[in-house]
């Protein structure tokens, strides 16, 4: 029988499947893999009287990379019965073969991760190359799906529901050494050319292998939910995890209802379970939007589809800062645990060794709780040069100003550090809010600045927003993105305008707030909604931890570049009320002592009490729908402008730079996929309706709802 996705030989009682997905770097469960799975199956048993033993093998680098994404983009909630269907037929494949009564053996040659993983459950025994870089586990519930190909069954039957809950509900991974510890991988050895051999010595030693579930004697590890031990800690799992998820991520809650239920009942009826919860997900809209951004998006940006082609990689060995304040210590951190040689100068030798010791404190904490060595903390802090001398800078590749938001501020460190950079180097600024070609004109070479954007708090913040100046040339862009990979963040790729993308996004969502607050809607209302829908932080939290003085501060600015550009600026009434809480109540936010919210020593932060009697309207009309809608809806509209007027190019810029960057929540796969998320048709009448109700800030013109359009994803 001919097979496209393996290759299956039977010689000297041994059916060999190898496992050889064409035009692939990888194996998945596509559609041809699995008709191939199934007739596979059915051919082993129909010559299962002649055989010792089956082995499972791969022929790529890796053992088997999991679901075939792309098709799940194509479902509908439609489709649940069929794929339903599938996912039984696959489960029937496997049931058959481990039901054989002969040995099957998988040889795990690199990593088997999700649906990969769970082929190699599939097999009475794993054998694992013992390398420290292959990666096994079950990772679905980081893109909205479950592990339902047996995977959350297995599992909970091989770990017991406490020892399989790091795994399923967390998508912890491991490597083969530690799946041997856990009991998942059963040998391990040094090469691919020992699998083979060991897997036909295990055959040869256990002729009437079975799974241990199939074991009359077989008791789940640490007891059913009926032991009252593991019953006492359901009873609040359900509400922990509703805390967590506010009820917009469906992924968890089925995967804890097929774990529970499943341990409850026999094997078969376990996997049913778990077929109908996957099949649901795989037909629902938040899997394709989580795998959508988690999946595709992501990797479009890890594989440098938003850097500039033809220019040779950037390593970066030197890099210097202006500024050792809470950003250029974070860089600065950020960079020497990458093993990069950094300069931190400050005004005074004191504010630069005050930068270098945030190293030193959260090094510290590391070394405290046994995840650091002493040795590695010195070394990492020895590449941090603190000092107050601009000389100090002198062959640096790279320099990165991040001093206060202010440009003349800009100009003059720029024009002091420029010359000390080594032949070819290149410059940055870490402005947050100042288009990079304005401080470009301070810079003697233009096409060398570019902006190198930093989300607060450095050491934890993924995402990186590189901007693009009118007159900066390509090297600099791909050098920029090169710099961001070599620290282990996410680089996005966008265009000079004021605010950037994240900036001029994150703006609308708290300004938004603000205004609502501004209407008479009870601040307790505005952040609880917020949090609900799944936004991290509530707009007005948000704005105390940013510094609202902040804010007023580039409504000035902005208001300045606008007189001097001759052109008339109206503030929105969100920047209003903020610069009404500055100016006049001397309300600046959490680093002055308090803004929307009290900061009490020791206590917990609380809503300033004031706000009540000098926003709240008790007969303001408000429902927590609209007030969602609001905050989700306006910042998308600002992504579509974005793109519509060029500032962003790609949708996965788009989407990944709000997730990690402002915050939007996870379950809608960001700005841009929220919008594709409810249908083009949908959003757009939401945003009339908006309009209507709230201003032209939900407003989409001709050239955005084009955008949106032009940019679309197909599947």
């Amino acid at each position: 029988m001919t097979f496209q996705t393996l290759r299956c030989e039977l010689a000297d009682g041994i059916a060999t499947l190898s496992f050889d997905e064409p035009n692939s770097p990888v194996n998945t469960m596509c559609a041809a893999w699995q008709d191939d799975i199934v007739a596979a199956v059915e051919q082993i048993a129909a010559q299962k009287d002649q055989l010792r033993g089956v082995i499972l093998a791969s022929a790529k680098k890796t053992f088997f990379a999991g679901a075939d994404l792309k098709s799940v983009m194509r479902l509908t909630e439609a489709d649940a019965p069929a794929v339903f269907a599938e996912i039984e037929r696959l489960k029937r494949a496997f049931r058959t073969l481990e039901t054989l009564g002969i040995p099957v053996v998988a040889c795990l040659n690199g990593s088997a991760l999700g649906g990969g993983w769970e082929v190699a459950l599939a097999a009475h025994h794993r054998v694992a190359v013992d390398d420290p870089k292959s990666q096994f586990g079950l990772p679905e519930l980081t893109l909205g799906l479950i592990p339902g190909a047996t995977g959350i069954t297995k599992m909970t039957r091989l770990l017991g529901l406490m020892g399989a809950q790091p795994f399923i509900m967390e998508s912890q991974l491991f490597n083969p050494r530690q799946g041997h510890e856990l009991g998942l991988v059963h040998e391990l050895v040094a090469s691919d050319g020992e699998l083979r051999a060991r897997a036909l010595a295990w055959i040869a030693a256990n002729p009437q292998a079975k799974q241990p579930w199939d074991d009359k004697a077989y008791k789940i590890p640490g007891g059913t939910p009926a032991n009252p031990k593991i019953a006492g800690g359901l009873v609040v799992a359900p509400a922990m995890l509703t805390a967590k998820t506010h009820g917009n991520y469906p992924a968890p809650e089925a995967a804890l209802s097929a774990m529970v239920e499943g341990a409850q009942v026999d094997y078969d009826t376990a996997t049913r379970i778990e077929s109908r919860y996957l099949a649901s997900l795989m037909a629902g809209p938040v899997a394709r939007n989580m795998i959508n951004t988690f999946f595709f998006n992501l990797n479009a940006i890890k594989s440098g589809q938003s850097r500039p082609k033809d220019v040779p990689r950037f390593k970066p060995a030197k890099v210097g800062i202006l500024g050792a304040g809470m950003m250029g210590a974070g860089i600065a951190y950020a960079q020497a645990s990458r093993g990069i040689a950094t300069v931190l100068k400050d005004v005074s030798s004191e504010k630069a060794e005050q930068g270098k010791g945030y190293s030193a404190r959260l090094t510290q904490k590391r070394v405290d709780k046994g995840r650091m060595s002493p040795v590695d903390q010195q070394a990492l802090l020895g590449r941090i040069t603190p000092t107050a001398s601009a000389a100090d800078l002198q062959g640096c590749e790279l320099i990165i100003e991040a001093v206060f938001e202010q440009r003349e501020l800009k100009a003059k460190v720029t024009q002091e550090a420029e010359p000390m950079l080594a032949a070819g180097g290149f410059f940055a600024s870490n402005t947050s809010t100042l288009p990079i070609s304005g401080l470009a004109q301070a810079s003697k070479a233009p096409a060398k600045f570019v902006g190198i954007h930093f989300f607060s708090p450095v050491d934890k913040m993924k995402l990186v927003e590189i901007i693009r100046g009118q007159q900066t040339d390509d090297e600099t862009v791909a050098r920029a993105f090169d710099y961001v990979l070599a620290l282990g963040k996410l680089p996005i790729v966008v265009n000079d305008s004021r605010g950037f993308y994240t900036s001029r996004t994150f703006g609308t969502y708290v300004m938004e707030g603000a205004a609502m607050l501004g209407e008479g809607i009870p601040a307790a209302v505005i952040e609880n909604a917020a949090v609900q829908a799944g936004l991290p932080v509530g707009p007005l939290a948000v704005l105390d931890e940013t510094a609202l003085s902040l804010s007023v501060h580039v409504l000035d600015q902005t208001r300045a570049d606008y007189q001097a550009e001759g052109k008339v600026f109206e503030a929105t009434p969100g920047e209003l009320l903020v610069e009404r809480m500055v100016k006049e109540l001397k309300r600046n936010g959490r680093a002055a002592g308090g803004g929307f919210y009290d900061y009490p020593q020791g206590a917990k932060k609380q809503l300033w009490p004031e706000l009540k009697k000098l926003f709240e309207k008790p007969g303001a009309a408000w429902n927590v729908k609209d007030i969602q809608d609001r905050l989700l809806y306006r910042q998308s509209v600002e992504t579509a402008r974005c793109l519509a007027e060029g500032v962003l190019t790609s949708v996965h810029d788009a989407n990944v730079g709000s997730i990690f960057g402002i915050g939007f929540p996870a379950w809608t796969g960001g700005a841009m996929q929220f919008i594709y998320g409810q249908g083009i048709a949908a959003f757009e009448a939401r945003c009339a309706e908006l309009v209507a109700a709230h201003g032209q800030g939900f407003a989409l013109d001709a050239a955005a709802k084009a955008a949106i359009r032009k940019f679309e994803p197909r599947y």
